[in-house]
């Protein structure tokens, strides 16, 4: 397999741990990050926060319909991923997928757009909230099929392995699809064959309304490859920190030939499961608490302004240029024009 690649996913954002070598046995649970990482962060997970609860207010107007499934509290998953990923690494993941798209550097107004059906869409209006695409930017998906983006994850590191090209699939699934079985016929592929292929359960303890301990007969997700001999770790998925770390581990294990990687993400969703779930399942209190103890840009928010490398000023400045931003492609989505009716006939295989 050819030498990965040096250059970061254009963040300029790096762990000093990636140069002292990401591949010893055990790394640390915890990457402690520099000001730039921290600002990186913050701004990353609350781009994401911003744009969720914005599209929850849309869908609450009928602007967006069909199904939507929000990531707010998830997400140091996906930015703790994309900061510790070099360009050319690939994500694909199941519906819950706004938050992917950011991560991965996709402009807010093709994303909002695509979830109010219009031409400037990422799938041209035509896919929706489940089913958006960026070849350029290495997302292959949303997908709605429960499970189906594992298998799929799977043919890209197989992919990435013939090509010799150095990069490495993410596989993002949840703890429902975690008893899936194609999720274990995509294990025994993947490590029969040692492709270069991260399987991240994002384990936010309810699999639409079931919780895991109700749904799993076997809770600890991190080890559900270990009758196929793929190794596996359980992180701390609410800090972005802990998350970069496994992340970095895990990366470089596929990247050198070993095989895949299993990260269970131990996180957590505030809201129910789509937009229509009430999520009566849970109690407030459990939610509430969640939110005061283990909010995950709240967790960046105060290391920031305790070690002075922010004020309250500066990140509400921060919080001020998002919203703006996010305004703006709540706009965009709302005056673009909905796709020509010829649109129906294009983009098909037959």
């Amino acid at each position: 397999m050819a030498a990965a690649k040096k250059t970061t996913s254009g963040t300029g954002v790096r762990s000093a741990s990636r140069s002292r070598g990401a591949a010893k046995s055990a790394a640390p649970a915890i990457i402690e990050f520099d000001k730039d990482q921290e600002l990186h962060a913050y701004r990353e997970m609350l781009l994401i926060r911003r744009f969720e609860e914005k599209a929850g207010q849309l869908y609450g107007m009928g602007l967006i319909g069909g199904f939507c499934h929000l990531y707010i509290g998830q997400e140091a998953v996906v930015v703790g991923m994309q900061m510790a990923k070099v360009d050319g690494d690939q994500m694909i993941t199941g519906y819950r997928d706004h938050g992917h798209m950011l991560a991965m550097d996709l402009d807010p107004k093709g994303v909002m757009a695509e979830l109010t059906g219009r031409r400037g869409g990422l799938s041209k209006g035509k896919g929706g909230s489940m089913h958006m695409f960026s070849k350029e930017k290495h997302f292959y998906g949303g997908h709605g099929i429960v499970g189906a983006q594992v298998s799929l994850g799977t043919g890209l590191g197989f992919a990435n392995q013939y090509r010799e090209n150095g990069n490495v699939a993410m596989a993002f699934f949840g703890d429902g699809a975690s008893n899936q079985g194609q999720v274990y016929e995509s294990f025994n592929m993947a490590q029969l064959w040692k492709l270069p292929v991260v399987y991240v359960i994002e384990n936010n303890k309810y699999g639409m309304g079931t919780s895991v301990e109700r749904s799993s007969a076997t809770t600890d997700l991190s080890q559900r490859g270990a009758s196929f001999g793929i190794p596996g770790k359980q992180v701390d998925g609410m800090d972005v920190r802990a998350v970069m770390a496994a992340s970095e581990k895990a990366l470089e294990h596929c990247r050198s030939g070993k095989g895949p990687y299993i990260l269970e993400m131990v996180t957590y969703r505030y809201r129910g499961h789509s937009m229509s779930d009430p999520a009566k399942y849970r109690s407030k209190d459990e939610v509430q608490k969640m939110r005061t103890e283990h909010d995950p840009i709240e967790q960046v928010r105060k290391r920031l302004i305790d070690a002075g490398w922010a004020s309250e000023d500066d990140l509400k400045s921060i919080d001020k240029d998002i919203r703006a931003k996010v305004a703006e492609a709540a706009e965009f989505a709302q005056t673009d024009p909905e796709p020509d009716a010829s649109e129906l006939y294009t983009d098909i295989l037959l």
